[in-house]
């Protein structure tokens, strides 16, 4: 599975709450309509920023920190982002991103800037920035099986089928 888009960056300890707020986890029910609020007490407008275009998240330490929120990965991928590189992510996070499909990265984030052109090989363990340098990662095979099903419910499904 390849992918790709451009750099949006983001600091250490982006919390669940930060990646969607509170307020809207029980006004707002339609994912797609909740994809349109993600990071915007951080960084107002910032579906505007990427409505329509190819985006990847880029972040240091603890991605995805603080309560179990199960709406955070689900409002990213309805937003549309492609992904989320991080140094390291909060355990629940990781778990529920794969569970629906949201590919999640872990390699060292410091030489991604803010719209560098990004592409990922998930197969190859290989992310390609600006098409100059290349950063090398280490995803699990079951973890790659998992997003090419679409998620951790498609992956067992077809599991159990087969």
């Amino acid at each position: 599975m390849k992918l790709k888009g451009y750099a949006k960056r983001f600091g250490d300890d982006i919390n669940t709450d930060v990646i969607i707020s509170g307020r809207y986890k029980f006004s707002i029910t339609d994912m797609q309509e909740l994809g349109k609020h993600i990071m915007e007490d951080i960084r107002a407008g910032f579906y505007e920023e990427i409505k329509d275009k190819e985006t990847i998240i880029v972040a240091g330490r603890n991605f995805g920190c603080g309560s179990s929120r199960e709406q955070a990965p689900l409002a990213i991928k309805a937003a549309g982002v492609k992904a989320v590189i991080a140094i390291s992510f909060a355990r629940i996070f990781y778990r529920n991103s794969f569970n629906i499909g949201l590919p999640l990265i872990i390699c060292d984030t410091t030489e991604i800037k803010e719209g560098d052109f990004l592409e990922i090989d998930l197969e190859e363990g290989r992310l390609r920035i600006e098409k100059e340098r290349e950063i090398k990662f280490f995803l699990p095979p079951l973890m790659r099986d998992i997003l090419s099903a679409g998620g951790g419910i498609e992956y067992f499904k077809r599991q159990r089928a087969g």
